[in-house]
């Protein structure tokens, strides 16, 4: 039955994202199962909660891959398993010989889980995964992100004009998280002891209410402020309004700073512009180089598929590469999103890669983004959820005005280069209340519900051009 478990994981591994999977399905082991149900092991309460409400379906129709229909229960475990049949992630910790396994941070849980063992020291974990190709000899460099790329660079190798705090600023798609976790390999590749916690504000807020609720705050603080030798820490324009964690955070990179540790933040607004931020935090963000990533010119982007098209093993006739990076030229995404449709189309139809083919598949999707409203996306929002632009822009709370509203915000910062204030002002709202809107439908995205659903289909409208 393991063999099975493993088929429907490696089912489920390939409709979730990586983090996911990582997080929530591969702790998960067999604890007992009958012709009609399956039990399932989980480390505990908050995992059989989260497995119920977001993933108890892809458990389904993976089990039913396997010809099998059951019912499925996700239980606590009782007891320490052996190794061969609890197969956790195993990190780096300060003394290797005597590390634990840990389970990877999630959202509303504390980062790591320890079996407690006499003479045993746990590991600790570095939070969300580093991507392996978020390297810098991976980051394809550009006038747009040089000084942001030898910021970085400098921070990791410890000389960064004295001071070990980044804070990289950028529009979503830019190389923000690329440049951050690079930082984290390269500190990793020369000190595998070293304690890199990668993190994102959501994760730091919602880890900070867990232990609050499950009296270990001791423990929380203990990890952020005295076991982290480098916090990478993303999104930081999420902790907008977020009054206690604002304090809690400052509190810890009081420590980490005073330690000379390295800290490395992330954000689509630059410190002073994320609304509802108490003065010392945003003293803090401030302390060391603030730098911003920019788009990409022609010549990047040229530069950027080559290299793209080379990961895939694909060689572009120049000509293509060229209309690529002219058509394509709102963010590196969007560069990769164009590149892989038009090699895609050219495998599966057997066609050769032309500028015909390119122009085939980015007409649409150029043309789409460049004809993209505010005032287009709120009638197509009113559609959608069938609500009224008075009602989409009036100070009405109800639960169907709110969500087509925040949806509307969402995708506005998406689909147009308007600032978040002039977004804001559209729907009648101030800047504060359009990044919670932002901040809001993100995570929702995230755990695959209707709202994930709603968005992918207003989405798909908005690149085909069927509006």
């Amino acid at each position: 039955m393991d063999s099975v478990l493993k088929q429907v994981k490696l089912h489920i591994k390939e409709s979730v994202p990586d983090h996911c999977y990582r997080m929530w399905i591969e702790p998960v082991t067999l604890s007992a199962q009958d012709a009609e149900k399956i039990v399932l092991a989980v480390p505990n309460e908050y995992y059989v909660k989260r497995l119920k409400e977001n993933y108890l379906g892809y458990f389904e129709e993976g089990f039913l891959s396997q010809g099998q229909k059951v019912s499925i229960e996700f239980k606590v475990y009782k007891k320490i398993r052996s190794s061969d049949e609890i197969n956790f992630d195993f990190m780096p910790a300060q003394n290797t010989t005597s590390a634990m396994p840990a389970i990877p941070a999630a959202f509303g849980m504390p980062s790591q889980y320890h079996p407690h063992l006499p003479g045993m020291t746990p590991a600790f974990h570095c939070g969300r995964m580093l991507k392996k190709n978020f390297t810098f000899d991976d980051f394809v460099v550009g006038d747009n992100s040089s000084f942001a790329y030898k910021a970085s660079l400098c921070l990791a190798q410890g000389t960064l004009n004295g001071t070990g705090v980044l804070f990289l600023q950028g529009k979503t798609g830019l190389g923000k998280s690329h440049l951050s976790q690079a930082v984290g390999h390269h500190m990793l590749a020369h000190n595998v002891n070293q304690r890199v916690f990668y993190v994102t504000a959501e994760d730091f807020t919602n880890e900070m209410i867990y232990s609050l609720k499950s009296n270990s705050i001791a423990q929380f603080k203990e990890k952020y402020r005295l076991k982290c030798d480098v916090l990478i820490l993303e999104d930081v324009h999420f902790l907008t309004g977020k009054t206690a964690t604002q304090k809690e955070l400052a509190m810890t990179l009081d420590y980490l700073i005073d330690a000379d540790k390295k800290i490395i933040f992330s954000g689509c607004e630059r410190p002073d512009e994320i609304p509802k931020l108490n003065e010392n935090l945003k003293s803090r963000l401030n302390m060391g180089i603030v730098t911003e990533i920019k788009s990409p010119d022609f010549g990047t982007r040229v530069k950027i598929l080559n290299r793209k098209a080379k990961g895939i093993q694909c060689i572009l006739p120049t000509p293509v590469t060229e209309y690529i990076a002219q058509e394509a030229c709102d963010d590196v995404r969007q560069l990769e999103s164009a590149l892989l449709g038009v090699v895609t189309r050219g495998r599966l139809m057997d066609r050769k890669i032309d500028i015909e083919l390119a122009r085939q598949v980015l007409e649409k999707m150029s043309g789409a983004r460049k004809q993209v409203t505010i005032d287009l996306i709120k009638k197509l929002v009113c559609e959608a959820f069938d609500v009224s632009e008075q009602e989409l822009v009036s100070k009405s709370r109800q639960h169907r005005i709110v969500k087509p509203r925040q949806v509307a915000i969402f995708l506005s910062k998406q689909y147009t280069d308007q600032p978040i204030k002039t977004i804001g002002a559209s729907f009648k709202r101030y800047h504060a209340t359009a990044i919670y809107s932002i901040n809001a439908v993100e995570k929702q995205m995230k755990q695959k519900g209707q709202i994930y659903e709603q968005v992918r289909y207003l989405t798909s409208k908005l690149e085909s051009g069927s509006f």
